[in-house]
């Protein structure tokens, strides 16, 4: 079974070589980043596989899917939901996910905040930055960033650790640059109950660029594990 996958085991030696390019060229070779591997699509066998080589992080897109696959992952990974989420699911995952990343709403905050509480835990959540202003992507506007953090301070059910976002593929310098700039920015505010650790953005296409603008979060899926066939979803 291990050599079906001998594949994943050189995606990964070119992505973490190619961050630690990345890092020795715009930032410091002892920065860490990590990898997530998105896991949209893929069997479980191969994303334990993956763990098997140091992966550590795995990212879920889609409820069902991750409901129909969790038994059978290996569990020494670390679960986290990076896929746009609706209120009515976050039910389904409150306590087996260790991070939300897509946290888009006060509305969906608090509604994670009243499960949170009512399961005894605290969930760490990034709010996800809709940087471009695209329609077709959901993610809290620049413009309105502070005023939310501030409001998800006060919920004692959720521990904001940072923003995450999905800049467009045109111009993307542009956006990873200017979510550079927010991060920082919001960093230097120092918000009670905010914690600004986690700038998850970069993807296959731009993961070396996205961590030349700070990112310490790069999330993975094709660069990874190949090219996705979705009919079989």
């Amino acid at each position: 079974m291990e050599n079906n996958f001998s594949y994943i085991d050189e995606n990964l030696r070119i992505i973490k070589e190619n961050i630690g390019e990345a890092l020795d060229k715009y930032r410091s070779p002892a920065d860490n980043v990590r990898i997530m591997a998105v896991t949209k699509t893929v069997a479980p066998e191969a994303v334990n596989h993956a763990v098997s080589l140091g992966i550590e992080l795995l990212g879920e897109n889609r409820v069902q899917e991750y409901q129909s696959k969790a038994d059978f992952y290996d569990k020494s990974a670390e679960v986290q939901f990076i896929g746009h989420l609706q209120t009515n699911k976050v039910k389904y995952i409150i306590n087996t996910v260790s991070m939300i990343q897509s946290v888009d709403s006060l509305r969906l905050a608090q509604e994670i905040n009243r499960l949170a509480l009512n399961n005894g835990r605290v969930m760490d959540i990034l709010c996800e930055v809709n940087i471009g202003g695209e329609e077709s992507k959901s993610g809290a506007a620049p413009q309105e960033l502070h005023a939310m953090l501030e409001q998800l301070s006060l919920l004692e059910g959720v521990r904001v650790r940072g923003l995450m976002t999905i800049p467009p593929q045109t111009d993307s310098d542009i956006y990873l640059g200017r979510m550079s700039e927010l991060f920082t920015k919001l960093s230097a505010e120092n918000i009670s109950g905010v914690s600004m650790e986690i700038l998850s953005m970069g993807m296959t296409h731009d993961y070396a660029q996205a961590i030349r603008f700070g990112s310490n979060l790069v999330r993975i899926g094709t660069g990874l594990f190949g090219a996705r066939d979705y009919s079989k979803k």
